[in-house]
This record gives structure tokens, C-alpha cells and sequence, in this order.
């Protein structure tokens, strides 16, 4: 929503917007951007009347807003809604979809493409390093959108991809998600058909070699050219769709363990076979896996693979992905944006091999608020253990209304997994085992009270 607020500023259009607790980094953006933000969803927030609501799909019938608005009858539309007729109509539509990688993919097309002076709009779920802001409406043809699969609006239960109408989908991976809105994977398989039902037969999907849930749902049909991408040790799946269909094999080849560099390869149908080699900032083998997809991608619209991998080499990555806070008497303090076990296990297991590699032997401190309505309802209770099996040592934030047994999570690893249910004791636990060398994560997808600086700054003052 942050960012659909940046493009209708640059529309020309005088922008505001009621949210709960909103923090850095959109905050400080919306701001930059003059763009004024209420907090809570009273009805003086409406006043005088807008022209246009724009309704995010985090409220519901009761909010004092989404009733003054049905009430006085002013005109109303879902976010999704709102971008496909005011910015996607006429451009060449590329969108990234998926459950893990999609903001830190879009970022990574976006920096291609803008790199190959392709100068393409963007909207992103996040605040990029590299970008002026996470979202502009650009100056060609081409645009970029983080296709989500949550839905549209109360009203529109749709998902939010289903209006986008891309040319070239990434199709990044695909888990169960989004407890409180879909009932099954079965039930996101099906939104995620409806999205290859929009993209046109001249259009390209690019999807992962080595994902079930993906080949099901291509399975259930597809009418686009389709390339593949991932690790050279991965195979491409045994049932595949119709094989005139496929028409190209992106892979990567570690050239270091910890993924900080490698090589990519493309092996068309048609055509001879293009190699190129990343060094970057980034590492681990998931970012490896969305470099794949980006360079997939922009080599659809016409950036050469060369030019792709040389963007990629300036490519500094996405706030709160990984995001390095501060180093503080030796310990490394950073922030990383956690909503699933997948994403969790993936991010410290890069880290570990990213620091072995380096010949470090350094502990891995977890410390992880289970903040998604996901993970809150305990949808992921067996998972998350396996998940944090690279940290050394795992904090919990027990929040209020979780129906995850944070017990069982603790007892298989005796004192090195505690919770905690206030921010404060989990401070002062940190406090006390926190040593030079350790590299603290801190995984959540809210504000966590502003643990990060507090850590920052204890650690600090100790």
C-alpha cells in the first residue's frame, strides 16, 4: 500500500493514508515522499471526502474507515485494482510470484533492467538499497510488480496477481501460506492457475526445475513458452509439461561455497549456449536461485545475459533481507524479514555456509517473532525446529494470541532455544550471552518494538 501511495503521488495526485503502526523503512519513505500518514482508521482521517479510497486487504466489514466509506458512498477500489487500470493498462507487464524471494526478485529485475537504461516502473513490496524509493512509475513500456498471490480487498477475494495481466511471470516457488485465507495448498495451486490463464501465448513463464506445487499447476495448463532455471544439481522434473513448450534452461554453478559468486548459464532450444559470471555482495544459494529468475526475465525484454550479471555485480539488495545493521565490539547485528520456515531455514543456512566459507567458526543467534498469521496459528509447529537448525542459539518471542507450543519448540536443544513473551527479558538474555564474533538475526515481519536498535544500543552501552 506504501508503495501504491508513492505512484499515485507521482500521478499528481495529493496522497494520504490511515495504518496501524507503521515503521521503518516505509515510514521514513512515505515521508520522504510527502506523503502524509494517519494513524488508526478514524473517520475524521476522510475528511474532507477524497476523490478515490484505496482499500488494503488488511481490513475488513466493522473498521470504523471501511464503514464511514460504505455509509457516505464514496468511491472505493481495491489496491490491485487500482494499478491495473490507472498504471499497467498498455505496458508490458512483468510480474514475480511466489512464496519466498518475490520483493528481493522484483528488486533484483528492477536494478537489471534499469542498469540496461531500459528505465522501467516498478512496484515492490519493500524498500530497495539501490532504488530511490519502492515504487516509480517509470519511463517505457515495461513494468515491474511483486504479484502476490494474498487477496485483493473484502470485497475482491481474488488474488492480487489475477489483475496484473503480466507478459513475462517468474514463478518463483510455491508453499503453503496464508492460513487465514486459503484453506489448503490445493486452494493457492488453484489461484496461481488462474494467473497462467492470463498470461498471453507470446509471453514467457519462468519456473523453478525442482518444485511439485509448481509442475501441478502447470500441469493443469499452460499456453506459454515456459524456461527453466536453477542449480546445476538440480534436474528437471520427470513429468513435464508439453516439451514444445519448454524453450529454455537457465543454471548457476557455485564458483564459492557461500554463492558470493557464481556462474549462470542459458541453454535456449534454439540457439547456442550464453555463460556469464556473477560476483556480488549477496550469498546463498535462494539468492543464486532469484538472480536466475531476474536474469530470466530481463533476457525477455531484451537485456543480453552479459549485461545482466554485470548489473548484478552493483546489486546491494533489499532492506530487511538480510540486512546488516550494524557491527557493535564485534558482533553483527542484522535484520531479516521472516514469515515462513522455508524462508527461515534458507537464511541461516546461507549465513552458515557464508561464514564457514570465510573460515570463521562464529555463533548464529536467532532471535524470531513469529509474527505471520501463519505461523501465529501454528500452521508450521513441526516445521520451525528443522527450520533453525543452523542457528547456534534461538530466542523466541512468544506473542500473545500464538497457538504455537513454544515448549516443543525448546526442548529438543535444551538451554540454546528459550522464549520469552516481552521484548525486555529477551533483551537482557541477549545481553548476557552475546559475545564478539556472534552474528545476531534478528526474523520478524512487524516493527518487534524496535528490538533492533535496542540491541544495538545495549550492546553498545555494555
Amino acid at each position: 500500500m506504501g508503495s501504491l501511495a508513492v505512484l499515485a503521488k507521482q500521478q499528481g495526485h495529493k496522497v494520504s493514508g490511515s495504518d496501524l503502526g507503521v515503521y521503518p523503512p516505509m515510514s521514513t519513505q512515505l515521508e520522504s515522499q510527502g506523503i502524509m500518514l494517519c494513524e488508526g482508521y478514524s473517520a475524521a482521517h476522510l475528511q474532507p471526502h477524497p476523490d478515490l479510497v484505496i482499500v488494503g486487504n488488511a481490513l475488513s466489514r466493522g473498521n470504523e474507515a471501511v464503514e464511514y466509506v460504505l455509509n457516505t458512498g464514496l468511491r472505493y477500489t481495491s489496491g490491485p485494482q487500482w494499478l491495473a487500470d490507472e498504471i499497467l493498462h498498455d505496458r508490458w507487464v512483468l510480474g514475480v510470484a511466489g512464496t519466498h524471494g518475490k520483493t528481493t526478485t522484483s528488486a533484483m529485475l528492477a536494478w537489471i533492467l534499469g542498469e540496461a537504461g531500459l528505465k522501467p516502473g516498478y512496484l515492490i513490496g519493500g524498500v530497495v538499497n539501490d532504488l530511490p524509493a519502492s515504487a516509480d512509475i517509470g519511463d517505457s513500456i515495461f513494468f515491474i510488480v511483486e504479484a502476490d498471490e494474498y487477496d485483493s480487498a473484502f470485497f475482491d477475494k481474488r488474488s492480487k496477481f489475477v489483475h496484473y495481466a503480466p507478459r513475462t511471470v517468474i514463478l518463483n516457488n510455491l508453499e503453503f501460506d496464508h492460513a487465514d485465507i486459503f484453506p489448503d495448498l490445493g486452494a493457492i495451486q488453484k489461484q496461481f492457475h488462474h494467473l497462467l490463464r492470463t498470461v498471453p501465448s507470446n509471453g514467457l513463464i519462468l519456473a523453478p526445475r525442482n518444485d511439485p506445487a509448481i509442475e501441478e499447476v502447470l500441469d493443469t495448463g499452460c499456453w506459454t513458452s515456459v524456461e527453466r532455471f536453477g542449480p546445476d544439481t538440480e534436474v528437471t522434473p520427470s513429468r513435464m509439461i508439453d516439451s514444445n513448450l519448454c524453450v529454455g534452461d537457465w543454471s548457476a554453478s557455485a564458483v564459492k561455497k557461500d554463492w558470493s559468486e557464481f556462474e549462470i548459464e542459458y541453454n535456449p532450444v534454439s540457439g547456442d549456449k550464453q555463460t556469464s559470471t556473477v560476483r556480488w555482495p549477496m550469498f546463498g544459494i535462494h539468492n543464486a536461485k532469484n538472480a536466475l529468475a531476474a536474469v530470466g526475465a530481463a533476457h525477455h525484454v531484451g537485456v543480453r545475459l552479459i549485461d545482466a550479471a554485470s548489473a548484478l555485480r552493483k546489486f546491494n539488495g533489499v532492506k530487511r533481507r538480510m540486512e546488516l545493521l550494524a557491527e557493535v565490539s564485534g558482533i553483527y547485528i542484522y535484520d531479516d524479514f521472516a514469515h515462513h520456515p522455508t524462508a527461515i531455514a534458507t537464511t541461516l543456512e546461507g549465513l552458515k555456509v557464508q561464514l564457514h566459507s570465510r573460515g570463521e567458526n562464529s555463533r548464529i543467534i536467532a532471535i524470531i517473532e513469529p509474527g505471520s498469521n501463519t505461523m501465529r496459528g501454528g500452521i508450521h509447529q513441526n516445521k520451525l525446529a528443522e527450520a533453525c537448525m543452523p542457528a547456534d542459539e534461538v530466542v523466541w518471542k512468544r506473542p500473545v494470541d500464538s497457538q504455537l507450543d513454544f515448549e516443543a519448540l525448546c526442548a529438543e536443544n535444551g538451554d540454546s532455544r528459550v522464549s520469552f513473551s516481552e521484548v525486555h527479558e529477551i533483551l537482557a538474555h541477549i545481553f548476557t550471552i552475546a559475545r564478539e564474533g556472534d552474528h545476531i538475526v534478528v526474523m520478524s515481519n512487524s516493527g518487534f518494538e524496535g528490538i533492533h536498535e535496542r540491541i544495538v544500543d545495549g550492546l553498545a552501552s555494555r
